[in-house]
């Protein structure tokens, strides 16, 4: 008997929310190649654009999930994706906290916060590249995306300000587009 989809966004999903280390950024290429490659719930123009409203909307980097639960499933979907993504690590969180509360003191937790920095880097590294090489942007999204931090890591400059400008470029760019062909 075929799972639900709704079941099989759980056994998606579930997993994934406990790799969450440094935020949603940190899952974006797995969410990508299960979604899209694996289960075939999105194309991945449909990926791109849930990965923009997600973006655009207040809340979490995860609420991409959301979009994909509801696209897979509709309204089960969307509350199955949504819960198997925020509530384990809800959980989780509560019961390090009163841990990392407890242990004040210990080494462990210096030596914990420092082994997973690198991975969390990596992770989010990984989300973008993935976000970067699916449809549309080309190298213009890898030069936005590069002077965007470059910009960032040297100016204090708000995070707006760049997000604002890559979205000019890129509106020029779909306003210019039927022109050229």
């Amino acid at each position: 008997m075929k799972d639900s989809v709704w079941w099989q966004l759980l056994r998606v999903f579930l997993p994934l929310s406990f790799l969450t280390i440094g935020g949603g950024q940190s899952i974006l290429a797995d969410i990508q190649r299960e979604t899209v490659s694996v289960h075939h719930w999105l194309t991945d123009a449909q990926f791109v654009d849930d990965f923009a409203i997600s973006r655009a909307s207040a809340g979490p980097n995860t609420l991409i999930v959301t979009l994909i639960g509801w696209q897979a499933g509709g309204i089960a979907g969307a509350v199955a994706a949504t819960a198997a993504i925020f509530v384990p690590p809800a959980i989780l969180f509560y019961v390090l906290t009163r841990l990392w509360r407890m242990n004040a003191f210990g080494r462990w937790r210096d030596r914990l916060a420092r082994g997973l920095a690198p991975v969390s880097v990596g992770l989010v590294f990984a989300g973008t590249y993935s976000v970067l090489t699916t449809e549309g942007g080309g190298v213009l999204s890898w030069i936005v995306t590069a002077a965007s931090v470059m910009l960032l890591m040297t100016t204090k400059v708000h995070p707006l300000l760049p997000l604002a400008g890559g979205a000019l470029i890129f509106l020029g760019k779909l306003l210019l587009s039927p022109l050229s062909a």
